[in-house]
């Protein structure tokens, strides 16, 4: 059974329902009226072109067109990831888009081979939207990752230098700040992964129900897709450290304070 059609008066209903948050807002005085409305405004506007667009991909179904779109998702997501982390972009910005490139491309077209089997690696129907959910989740974690990274070597300086001045090579150096971070960047995607199925239900495995699938298929889907989420989140987030130290330190392995944005500055 195919999922009901929402109609526009529904989707207006739905809009309604912000009255509730902003209520709230209103009388705690919270100061998030004017970001609701924007984000949500931001949502709409923004999804409702990318429908547009995935609509003429998926008719067209252009392999050359589909990666193009992909790689345009991994450089918005590249670029989000650094000015959500008090970086200078100018620095850092292109291993982490390799970084996001080569993690979540292989891992990818790894799903699309061995686990759907396709016969077209980049097929629309695909390689999209679950390109897009991969690399969401990995921008959530790198966000996490590399912010914690680079703060907490700024926090400790001493401590570094210290390990640097007894002999320590950089990389022995930054193993244990490299350990903290990344357990700090896969810790949600392991709380979601053990509590799916009994706390919530994840967003593919819902969208299929709804879109008519079986239980048993879509569940098989939401396992496979979250095990291909938190190994991208895992090998992208790995990958962007280890690169960016690489432009972000000296020959000594100092970290550069020229990284490091100023507070305030976008």
């Amino acid at each position: 059974m195919a999922s009901p059609d929402i109609s526009i008066p529904s989707m207006i209903l739905c809009f309604l329902l912000l009255s509730i948050p902003l209520a709230i807002n209103y009388k705690i005085k919270l100061n998030l009226s004017r970001r609701t409305i924007n984000s949500v405004t931001r949502m709409t506007v923004q999804l409702a072109l990318v429908g547009v667009f995935l609509t003429f991909i998926f008719d067209l179904n252009s392999g050359i067109l589909n990666i193009a779109w992909l790689l345009g998702m991994v450089t918005v997501a590249s670029y989000t990831t650094i000015r959500n982390v008090e970086l200078q972009m100018e620095k850092l910005f292109l291993p982490v888009i390799l970084s996001f490139t080569v993690a979540n491309l292989s891992i990818l077209l790894y799903f699309n081979e061995f686990v759907l089997d396709l016969e077209n690696l980049l097929e629309a129907r695909f390689l999209i939207p679950i390109g897009g959910m991969i690399l969401g989740n990995s921008l959530s974690g790198n966000v996490v990752g590399i912010g914690e990274f680079y703060a907490d070597i700024r926090r400790n300086e001493n401590r570094y230098l210290y390990n640097l001045s007894l002999g320590a090579s950089r990389y022995e150096a930054l193993l244990p700040y490299i350990r903290k971070c990344l357990r700090s960047a896969l810790r949600p995607t392991l709380a979601n992964i053990a509590t799916a199925g009994v706390v919530f239900l994840p967003g593919m495995m819902t969208g299929q129900i709804l879109g008519g699938a079986s239980p048993i298929l879509a569940i098989k889907y939401q396992i496979s897709i979250m095990i291909t989420i938190y190994v991208s989140t895992a090998l992208s987030t790995t990958f962007s450290i280890l690169s960016t130290t690489q432009a972000a330190s000296d020959d000594y392995g100092l970290v550069k304070k020229e990284i490091y944005r100023k507070k305030g500055k976008n």
